[in-house]
């Protein structure tokens, strides 16, 4: 079979609407729980553990997947997860790696310095997903045996709120997992103190929220006539 890393750079395979693989990959997590599993992963010191999805219940969980390691785009999202992890962990979420590549390659990977193609120390535990089933139960397992770029944003009960899929050529914006994960950790203290918020398109931390009432929308456009357009965004 060809080496990993080729196959990373296949070009999109006509869809088939009756197979497998089409049905997986069609389907959607949101509001359903998050399958649980149990994967041995490179722990950040090298160490190798067995990690439970539903250990984490009572944090929040951001699940990403990516295709091979020793690949390309992937050693690019990998290092920027782990130097986001301290803003994942302010929040109280914790962040786990996914691939289906064995929890030693993982590890080799990681003592493989940058200048070489590696990607250094990580933050976070790398999953290994050898056999390739949960991937398929997460719907990112691809007909040639590589994971889709995913993003699974799980709450504290178990049950996914977000899912974002990137085919294998693109890179993904850790920043966007947090804006989510800080959109859905507001909307749910809102619903807690009982004066339920919803965030419109492109909030951010600190944002004006919504009203999820027709009248709501009426008073966010009084304030805001043209959404809030990133063009016209303070950055700091």
């Amino acid at each position: 079979s060809r080496p990993l890393a080729a196959r990373c750079l296949d070009p999109p395979r006509p869809i088939l609407a009756a197979s497998r693989a089409f049905d997986a990959a069609a389907m959607t997590l949101v509001q359903q729980a998050a399958p649980d599993f149990t994967l041995m992963a490179c722990m950040p010191d090298d160490t190798f553990e067995e990690v439970t999805l539903s250990s984490f219940r009572g944090k929040h969980v951001v699940l990403y997947t990516y295709p091979a390691d020793f690949t390309f785009v992937c050693a690019s999202e990998l290092v920027v997860f782990s130097q986001m992890q301290k803003e994942f962990e302010a929040r109280g979420c914790q962040v786990l790696g996914m691939s289906v590549d064995t929890e030693h390659v993982h590890k080799a990977w990681k003592n493989t310095s940058k200048d070489n193609g590696g990607i250094g120390p990580i933050s976070h535990p790398l999953l290994a997903d050898v056999k390739k089933e949960v991937a398929e139960k997460y719907g990112c397992l691809l007909s040639n045996g590589l994971c889709l770029r995913a993003v699974y944003i799980i709450d504290k009960e178990g049950v996914v709120r977000s899912e974002m899929k990137n085919d294998l050529p693109l890179g993904r914006n850790v920043e966007e997992a947090l804006r989510i994960l800080d959109a859905l950790q507001f909307h749910e203290k809102s619903v807690a103190s009982g004066n339920v918020q919803v965030c419109p398109a492109n909030w951010r931390k600190g944002d004006r929220s919504m009203t999820p009432t027709t009248k709501g929308v009426a008073e966010y456009f009084k304030d805001k006539p043209e959404g809030e357009l990133p063009s016209k965004r303070a950055r700091t």
